[in-house]
């Protein structure tokens, strides 16, 4: 939780009761757990009114950030049909900019000299 192991929180705990003393630390624990509380209300009713609003059939997949790449749009635009969509872990396919020299596949030839 919170990546926080053992003695850090206990090295936590320490510092709290010393900063807040143990005379407050019952009415300051209970104040946090209020805190605690009205933050998880307050996500429920989001929660709550969120799906209240959106009903059951929402499709999250055309939520997808991802649906909005400039590349995949670009592409989709220029071409009648769009390309296969490679699998993952595969080589992207070459740029269609490369040079009239150069062999797709190939890479690059690499100037360590360079600035």
């Amino acid at each position: 939780m919170f990546g926080i192991n053992g003695w850090e929180a206990l090295v936590l705990l320490l510092l709290v009761l010393i900063i807040v003393g143990p005379n407050r630390l019952p009415e300051t624990t209970r104040q946090i757990a209020g805190w605690f509380n009205e933050a998880r209300d307050f996500l429920r009713g989001a929660k709550e009114q969120v799906s209240r609003e959106l009903g059951d059939e929402v499709d999250l997949a055309s939520l997808d950030p991802r649906q909005y790449d400039p590349r995949r749009i670009v592409r989709e635009a220029l071409f009648d049909e769009p390309p296969a969509r490679s699998p993952r872990g595969s080589s992207p396919a070459p740029p269609m900019w490369t040079s009239p020299g150069r062999r797709p596949g190939v890479p690059a030839p690499f100037d360590d000299e360079a600035t």
